[in-house]
């Protein structure tokens, strides 16, 4: 059988100091070799430190980071994993309030909903738009986005250079 290799980001959108050897180490061990982060201050939570890590291994990588990562006091954290010739991409999403949460991803990064997902969020539904509008968006992960969101937009940092004309 061929390994098939993978890659994918993992983006520590916020983690307690104490906590970023570790981070580093779990990542490591999961791709094969040592790893160094680039931290930053988490604008979000001050105190904390966020970091984007660009990473290449083999096939389920991000799943034993994140099963690695699961349950990490105040550690929000994604990582993703593109898809790959006949196997499924993902994302894994955790935050210390909500938890963990796994989404599948098309060849492009396109969330997929399972068929028997859509079924049973339609049963549930019932004739209710309102309600079958509640199961998808709990389908897509939407609270963990939304708890997400406010880390993200901190850690975007002013990438743009005003240049002036002078004379």
């Amino acid at each position: 059988m061929v390994l098939t290799s993978s890659r994918g980001v993992l983006f520590v959108h916020s983690c307690p100091r104490a906590l970023m050897p570790h981070l580093e180490w779990a990542m490591g061990r999961a791709i094969g070799h040592s790893t160094r982060f680039t931290w930053r201050e988490q604008n979000a939570l001050p105190g904390t430190q966020r970091a984007e890590f660009t990473w290449k291994g083999p096939v389920g990588t991000a799943a034993v980071v994140a099963s690695s990562l699961l349950g990490w006091e105040d550690l929000r954290f994604e990582i993703t994993e593109e898809a790959s010739p006949g196997i499924d991409g993902g994302r894994w999403m955790h935050t210390p309030r909500l938890g963990i949460f796994h989404m599948q991803l098309d060849s492009v990064g396109n969330a997929v909903i399972p068929e028997d997902r859509l079924r049973y969020a339609m049963e549930v539904a019932g004739s209710s738009a309102h309600e079958l509008q509640q199961e998808l968006r709990l389908a897509l992960g939407q609270a963990w986005d939304d708890e997400l969101e406010p880390f993200r937009y901190a850690g975007d940092s002013p990438t743009v250079v005003w240049l002036r004309q002078s004379g």
